[in-house]
């Protein structure tokens, strides 16, 4: 008796009618809902890593335990990746010696965003093939080819010239400066610390010295200030008669360095900090691709409808549940 007088009761019979007469017109509407056409605003980048030697000095932390900078930046480049919008285009290359090496074009992030994950987490110190570090070469090179793809650089180093410039300071850029957008990202803490030495077989046996890189170039012109070095002589020793020291070994972003390269290009600068800060700089410094993409509608009256029939049907159990007589 009391069963029936719930399932009579003209409230309840009231909610059940328009809860499914809802969900059946919301599930007519799924069926019949159109596609949109939206704008969308994309990328197309070309991301390169330094892999030189420098870029192995542990100045981070992550998880707390110390991490090299090519770690921290495969890190920050991973989460750029994780934040770019669908149909942006990200393609990858390495830095070393005076070439930015391009390893794959473009390619769209969310079709082939495992494979681009892991090319990024794939990157090795060992991929580099010579020790030497001409950063602003391969700035200048990585510039060339970016504009030939027809995308925004971002470059992450760093800014460890190796050997040091000359006296003549930063090589003539033969590019035009702010054609190609983008960015500069420094990598590295503001104090020098020591860079690791490997041997032939990639095991780590130490740290270089001062002995064991160059610490001067004395290619060009000598300094001005070299008629004050001992043992000058302007024929037989215009940099000096003793041999160069300095702190070369040591290695911290050059900060200073970057920033004019930055103004020689016309791309902008930031230091690396938290990595999920890198896709907000990058966002402020690279060009928008506006895309149109069809967006379906059918899901938005697809849910009102599941949500009819779930209320619909957890009233009709919870009124059940009360009409049994207790004991």
């Amino acid at each position: 008796m009391r069963r029936r007088a719930l399932a009579s009761h003209p409230r309840l019979r009231d909610a059940r009618f328009w809860l499914l007469a809802v969900a059946l017109l919301a599930l007519a509407a799924a069926l019949a809902a159109p596609r949109m056409e939206l704008t969308r605003s994309a990328r197309d980048l070309v991301l390169v890593i330094d892999v030189t030697g420098s870029m192995n000095v542990r100045d981070y932390r992550i998880d707390g335990t110390p991490a090299s900078r090519l770690a921290e930046a495969k890190r920050a480049a991973r989460a750029l990746l994780a934040a770019l919008p669908c149909e942006s285009r990200l393609g990858l290359g390495i830095f070393t010696e005076r070439r930015s090496f391009l390893l794959f074009e473009p390619a769209e992030v969310c079709e082939n965003f495992a494979a681009i994950d892991g090319s990024i987490e794939g990157l090795d110190w060992r991929m580099a093939w010579e020790g030497d570090s001409y950063v602003a070469r391969g700035v200048h090179a990585a510039l060339a080819m970016a504009a030939d793809l027809k995308a925004d650089l971002v470059f992450l180093t760093d800014g460890h010239e190796a050997p040091p410039l000359p006296g003549s300071g930063l090589p003539a850029f033969d590019g035009e400066p702010g054609k190609v957008s983008g960015l500069l990202v420094g990598v590295g803490g503001s104090e020098p610390a020591p860079i690791p030495k490997f041997d032939e077989d990639g095991r780590e046996i130490g740290f270089y010295g001062e002995q064991d890189v160059p610490q001067e170039n004395r290619s060009g012109p000598p300094p001005a200030d070299a008629p004050s070095r001992a043992g000058w002589n302007p024929r037989n020793a215009p940099w000096g008669g003793d041999p160069a020291s300095g702190t070369e070994h040591l290695s911290a972003m050059r900060e200073e360095h970057l920033r004019a390269l930055a103004a020689q290009t016309g791309l902008g600068f930031t230091r690396l900090g938290d990595p999920s800060a890198l896709a907000t700089a990058v966002e402020a410094g690279t060009r928008v691709r506006p895309v149109s993409v069809r967006v379906d509608t059918a899901p938005v009256p697809a849910a009102l409808a599941l949500l009819c029939l779930a209320t619909l049907f957890a009233a009709g159990a919870l009124a059940s549940r009360r009409a049994i007589p207790a004991h």
